[in-house]
């Protein structure tokens, strides 16, 4: 398994953020199961005022810019990619055409 960290930012605005943190609350089953679908052991998503902070575990073939297409064509999750669009932004110096921006690995305690 490969890990993996993913920054992107919310909307500056109180209300939406409670309405985000409630969505994922009550994550639909059908994206819970696309993500294990891909091979996704374990996944969590952080938040620190507006800055979204995801890490996730993958199999060490998993390539997020090919393998979340196979997530994105499942209506339900497709679905519910629009409505989390609609709470987040990507984040400053993120790179045209990503969303959840990758973050580099600068330190593993594991490897020490």
């Amino acid at each position: 398994m490969k890990p993996y960290a993913q920054a992107l930012d919310l909307v500056d605005d109180p209300s939406l953020i409670a309405a985000y943190k409630e969505h994922h609350r009550a994550v639909w089953p059908e994206v819970v199961a696309a993500l294990r679908g891909l091979g996704i052991a374990r996944l969590r998503i952080f938040l620190h005022g507006t800055r979204l902070f995801m890490y996730y575990e993958a199999p060490d073939a998993f390539d997020p810019a090919r393998d979340y297409q196979a997530y994105a064509a499942n209506a339900r999750c497709a679905a519910w990619d629009a409505l989390m669009r609609g709470f987040q932004r990507r984040v400053p110096g993120a790179r045209p055409g990503e969303w959840w921006s990758p973050m580099e690995l600068v330190f593993d305690l594991e490897t020490e």
